[in-house]
């Protein structure tokens, strides 16, 4: 069997940069591993942002607050680069109020105790007066690499959607060189240099990388199959959930006009429905449809 004992030495490491070295290992595994680290590291390690704000006075992104130096969609842009540690699954909200003349800081947002704000010196905001005050509500959430605002619904009147990137790692560089022991000169030393956003260390997000490979390649040898689970269909005798209008099932206004256009006003108008005939209504596309069907789902309508 090949032999896998080459070591791993920290060349150098700060909160949010590190240069990792690996070797002298097998030609070809400086390679394999750099690749394989690479990918992990920037698509699948948990972490946290902001996905939605509700700014007291603006109802969408495209206008302005008197007083404040910024439009709002510059003041979202600033809210993007807020950089978050939380380590709950459930979405949690945070608040922002501040009164002016002031410079509104990541710093200033309140959040609670489970939760803290790395870069607390980033400027959000500029307030010019002390009859300007900015009030906002923020959501948080945890997950794993980008989350798109597009095809999300508002919650509510005058939340606005933010693109949300979760990955602590923020760039990953490597670099295979040949190195030689003894008589041999064919042998690899990988050198892997990782940026993070400082929410977690270089060096923990190496480990925790790894540990998904391991899990990962694991399941090749000894699979674990997840169990199926299927919505309960909705029953005649489910009265209540049948009678739901399709505007309760949050979807955005232009879909549902469609829909009741089309002969679907309420939930139960679907339990004979097939996607294709969903399909069949007017303005409503690919996207729309699937909507639509994740929509069913979650009030236990499947649709065919």
């Amino acid at each position: 069997m090949l032999a896998i004992n080459f070591k791993t030495t920290a060349l150098a490491e700060t909160k949010d940069f590190g240069r990792f070295e690996f070797g002298p290992m097998e030609s070809g595994f400086g390679l394999t591993l750099g690749n394989a680290l690479r990918r992990v590291l920037l698509s699948s390690l948990p972490g946290a942002a902001v996905t939605s704000a509700t700014i007291e006075g603006a109802t969408h992104q495209f206008t302005t607050l008197a007083g404040v130096k910024e439009d709002i969609v510059e003041f979202l842009l600033n809210l993007k680069q807020v950089r978050i540690k939380y380590s709950g699954t459930e979405p949690i909200e945070a608040k922002l109020s501040v009164a002016g003349p002031a410079k509104v800081k990541a710093g200033d947002i309140e959040v609670p105790a489970k939760v803290s704000v790395v870069n607390k010196d980033l400027l959000l905001a500029n307030l010019a007066d002390k009859k300007t005050k900015l009030a906002v509500k923020l959501e948080i959430q945890s997950g794993y690499g980008y989350l798109s605002a597009q095809n999300r619904t508002p919650k509510h009147l005058g939340e606005i959607l933010l693109d949300a990137a979760f990955s602590p790692v923020v760039r990953v560089n490597f670099q295979v060189q040949s190195v030689h022991l003894g008589r041999r000169a064919d042998l690899d030393k990988l050198i892997l240099e990782i940026y993070t956003n400082g929410v977690i260390k270089p060096s923990e997000a190496l480990n925790q990388s790894v540990e998904i490979l391991i899990r990962a390649f694991d399941q090749i040898i000894h699979p674990v199959a997840e169990p199926e689970t299927k919505a309960e269909p909705i029953i005649a005798g489910d009265g209540e959930s049948l009678k739901l209008s399709v505007e309760e099932l949050d979807l955005p206004t232009r879909i549902a006009n469609a829909l009741k256009k089309g002969g679907y006003a309420t939930v139960g108008d679907f339990a004979a429905a097939s996607r294709a005939d969903i399909a069949k209504v007017k303005n409503l596309g690919g996207k729309s449809v699937d909507i639509i069907i994740k929509k069913l789902t979650s009030k236990g309508v499947e649709v065919k």
